[in-house]
């Protein structure tokens, strides 16, 4: 999920502040940056709703943030 570390960089956060905003695991988040795993509908709901975004918009489905 290349957006995802994209709207992480764009806020400055590193990725234990992400986690511990959404409480995702560091883990998780390095793994779906990486593209080693897929977020389950809830942790993508967390990170969507965290950055202000769409969640098709966080997968790469859309260009449009909203």
């Amino acid at each position: 999920m290349k957006r995802l570390a994209e709207l992480r960089k764009e806020k400055g956060l590193s990725q234990l502040e992400l986690a511990e905003q959404t409480e995702v695991s560091v883990d998780s988040i390095s793994s779906y940056e990486i593209g080693r795993r897929t977020p389950t509908i809830l942790n993508l709901k967390k990170m969507a709703t965290y950055f202000n975004v769409s969640i098709d918009y966080l997968v790469g489905y859309s260009d449009e943030r909203q």
